[in-house]
């Protein structure tokens, strides 16, 4: 039993290492102008869109591109896509499917429809590595991932672990974009 034990703490710990990286600490971005910063959806409570809106503000591109899923029920994304902002575009879209991948197909379709090299894409740190990969097979151009930071315990970055990496394998299994 105690043999059991030792080996699936082992396991637990490896499983936590090799996550590290890509989960918790993944590669961010220096932010850099670009033609379009692009929002990710799934963040309820608004800071990405909030982060996203801010980098807008400050310049870094002339277009706010909002992944709105949830429509209707996101109020500070709702406003945002109602409310002429000034001097700068906001275009708010569906994703279809409701996730990172209908989000990668609308930057290729927009990108397309555009002329758009440079993406700032905006998201949460977890998901950052996956965002750049799905993403990054959709749209041909240079993407510069920028992140918020999330609070989690033990039970939190464990569920993370788990649905960021059925993520991954849920897009392998779907193909490419």
């Amino acid at each position: 039993m105690r043999r059991a034990a030792g080996l699936l703490a082992a396991l637990a710990l490896l499983v936590a290492g090799a996550g590290y990286p890509v989960y918790v600490r993944p590669q961010v971005d220096t932010v850099r102008h670009a033609d379009a910063i692009l929002v990710l959806g799934g963040d309820a409570a608004g800071p990405r869109y909030r982060y996203g809106l801010d980098l807008a503000r400050q310049g870094w591109a002339p277009t706010l591109v909002l992944s709105n899923p949830y429509g209707g029920s996101q109020p500070f994304v709702d406003a945002l896509c109602r409310t002429p902002q000034p001097r700068l575009r906001v275009e708010c879209f569906v994703p279809d499917p409701h996730t990172t991948l209908g989000e990668g197909r609308a930057l290729r379709r927009l990108a397309g429809e555009r002329h758009w090299r440079t993406a700032i894409v905006v998201t949460s740190v977890p998901h950052v590595s996956r965002a750049r990969y799905i993403i990054g097979k959709c749209f041909d151009g240079e993407l510069v991932m920028a992140a918020t930071p999330v609070h989690l315990g033990p039970v939190g970055w464990t569920a993370i672990y788990l649905y960021q990496t059925a993520g991954y394998l849920k897009f392998l299994l779907q193909g490419d974009c």
